[in-house]
């Protein structure tokens, strides 16, 4: 069977080079006799892998050397309890942006461990925008100050960051970290599940300063610990080997196709192709209107009804555009366009829409 154009919000598609290169790897990775997945995790091969994979994304992302960056697991939902566990350590107190349902989780799970103020807040907009920031309602002696710059499931981002002084502001970027360059140095902490533009999921990147580690609360279980992860080059136990290698293909392949600041303009030039379709359309809508707040990684829109929704999902998948379901909290389609997306599969999606909605008219 022929691949297909996977739009889905993740797992999402890897970039075929990566897959192919695991592939001739599969059964013996660089002459050692073995897979990736069945070496040792404390053998020269993997270790080379992992330095490797942190160089690369050093490299790549510009990040300064007074951070760590270590490979985790638990996804970004277990760094909703890291990052509270390991920060509260003077105030307890910590600011939240709520812009969706991921922020709305990570707001619930740092309140078990001290004071959550939610500074702003769009859920009475339907998520449909990032809300205005008032500093007048930013917590001064705040351990850190929260926000998710991409908002997968609603379709937005964050293209201003807050302006915080000297309290970390901390970062939950799984879904468009490496879709464009960003100033490390403005972070205190930025969390990432890999999959969706950095690998398949089982590793977690968290890229955190120096100098916020080593103060976890006395109740953090040691695995939560962010200083024993740091100390043990994130080997205190057995990492998710394959999804680091994986990871480590991808970030060369960033690289090799020009960097962060190349994959963004290929980025932009996707969504504005899609965002193009949607806003020409009678038949298309996107729940977010304005411009300011649209991701360039996830696309949501609706038919105006649900039948014609699932007609149009059935449709394109029968002609290879797959996993166009919106969210189940919302309904609708939604194309997730990320790094590995390429520019012919935002084009078919296209040409699919517009034939739909020629035989289609309401």
């Amino acid at each position: 069977m022929a691949r297909v154009f996977n739009f889905s919000a993740g797992p999402a598609m890897l970039p075929e080079p990566v897959l192919k290169k695991a592939a001739e790897e599969m059964l013996d990775y660089k002459g050692s006799g073995m897979s990736v997945m069945e070496m040792s995790h404390r053998s020269k091969p993997f270790e080379e892998i992992i330095k490797g994979a942190e160089a690369t994304l050093r490299e790549i992302m510009g990040i300064p050397d007074n951070y760590y960056v270590l490979f985790l697991q638990g996804g970004a939902s277990l760094q909703f309890a890291m990052v509270p566990l390991n920060l509260f350590n003077n105030s307890k107190k910590a600011d939240y942006v709520n812009t969706g349902t991921w922020s709305k989780k990570a707001i619930s799970e740092a309140k078990k461990y001290g004071t959550v103020n939610v500074v702003a807040s769009s859920e009475n907009q339907k998520f449909a925008e990032i809300p205005a920031l008032d500093p007048a309602m930013f917590s001064k002696d705040a351990d850190y100050f929260h926000i998710t710059t991409n908002n997968t499931i609603e379709g937005t981002v964050f293209k201003d960051l807050p302006a915080t002084g000297t309290v970390p502001l901390v970062a939950d970027m799984s879904s468009n970290i490496l879709s464009e360059a960003v100033d490390v140095s403005k972070f205190g902490l930025i969390y990432a599940g890999a999959q969706k533009n950095i690998g398949p999921a089982g590793v977690t990147v968290v890229i955190v300063r120096k100098d916020l580690v080593g103060k976890a609360l006395p109740i953090t279980p040691t695995l939560l610990d962010y200083k024993i992860h740091a100390e043990n080059e994130s080997l205190y136990n057995t990492p998710p080997c394959y999804a680091v290698y994986i990871a480590k293909l991808v970030f060369e392949w960033v690289k090799s196709e020009g960097g962060v600041k190349a994959i963004a303009e290929r980025n932009l030039m996707k969504a504005n192709m899609l965002y193009k379709a949607i806003d020409g359309s009678k038949l298309y809508k996107a729940p977010v209107t304005n411009p300011k707040f649209r991701s360039i990684m996830n696309v949501p829109f609706a038919l105006p009804t649900e039948e014609l929704d699932e007609k149009f999902l059935g449709e394109a998948k029968k002609v290879g555009l797959t996993t166009l379901k919106g969210h189940r909290s919302v309904g609708g389609c939604r194309a997730s366009i990320y790094n590995a997306m390429p520019v012919e599969g935002v084009k078919k999606l296209v040409e699919f829409m517009k034939d739909f909605e020629a035989k289609n008219k309401v």
